[in-house]
């Protein structure tokens, strides 16, 4: 085990502490490992929804680049930001344990959620939701680290802002005043960290492929299969939440308008070791129904 496995990272302080969990996995298993930052463009271009910039992979593709010039051995991604087609020559290695998988609400006051207000998010998938529940509200666009946008909250006259719960409890930032939102279905794969490797590396696969928790690797193949299937890509406004309890695998699946106003909610089950395809098959099963509204 004394090859070096050189651990590509965004420069982000919640990317880092991403990055540092897997290589201190790696390390209590006797690899030798360093840490590599490498600045994405979605780190880069701040002033734009990530929608407008018409990139996919806006946060991984730097560091595809940098795994495929050979500059690192594997790279550690917040697995909602992974496209579900991966670069050729790239797989995925393993996914870590998931975290907190909720959207939560960081508020200045909650009176407003009553009458008008103004929330902030850079989600679709978010202010889709958020508006479906609160038309009357307003949703202001919010891009940056989670350290830049809990500034950025404090700066502008906003009720509130979403974030996910995971990434603030991961680097000690949730504050007292958030409310969870348990009726907002996530992002696939929210709340997991997924670690890719080069296919023709197999001591760096073979090592990584150590930390994969299967529960987890179970539940976001479900929900990215059902993103796959809806073709909405990262940015849509789809929700999807997978969950296995006593050897069954719970989905709920969403899609939305841009505005809102529709909405097509699935919520199905399958018995675990059953649930081959049946994230494609949920989606199928919501773009009948789309197909049928609008005949």
């Amino acid at each position: 085990m004394s090859k070096l496995i050189r651990i590509g990272t965004r420069d982000s302080e919640l990317a880092l502490w991403q990055a540092h969990t897997v290589k201190n996995q790696l390390e209590a298993l006797g690899y030798n490992t360093q840490l590599v930052p490498v600045k994405s463009t979605g780190d880069l271009i701040l002033t734009q929804p990530l929608y407008e910039l018409g990139i996919t992979g806006i946060f991984t593709k730097a560091l595809d680049i940098e795994m495929l010039n050979g500059t690192i051995d594997m790279a550690v991604h917040s697995m909602k930001d992974v496209p579900t087609s991966l670069p050729k020559g790239i797989v995925q290695a393993a996914v870590l344990e998931r975290g907190k998988t909720a959207d939560i609400l960081v508020y200045k006051d909650l009176e407003f959620l009553n009458n008008s207000g103004v929330i902030a998010t850079g989600s679709l998938r978010r202010k889709a939701q958020w508006l479906n529940k609160y038309p009357n509200h307003k949703v202001e666009g919010l891009r940056g680290s989670v350290n830049t946008r809990l500034q950025k909250l404090e700066d502008n006259p906003w009720n509130g802002a979403i974030f996910a719960k995971a990434g603030l409890e991961r680097i000690d930032l949730l504050p007292k005043n958030h409310l969870e939102l348990d009726w907002m279905i996530p992002a696939p794969a929210q709340g997991a960290v997924m670690v890719v490797t080069l296919e023709n590396d197999p001591y760096t696969t073979e090592a990584v492929n150590k930390l994969n928790h299967e529960p987890t690797q179970i539940c976001t193949h479900v929900e990215r299969e059902f993103l796959k299937t809806l073709e909405g890509g990262c940015t849509a406004p789809i929700g999807a939440l997978a969950d296995i309890k006593d050897k069954t695998l719970y989905f709920t699946g969403i899609l939305l308008s841009l505005d809102g106003k529709d909405c097509i909610r699935i919520e199905k089950t399958v018995p675990v070791g059953d649930h081959l395809n049946f994230g494609t098959n949920c989606a199928q099963e919501v773009l009948s129904q789309v197909y049928f509204k609008y005949q």
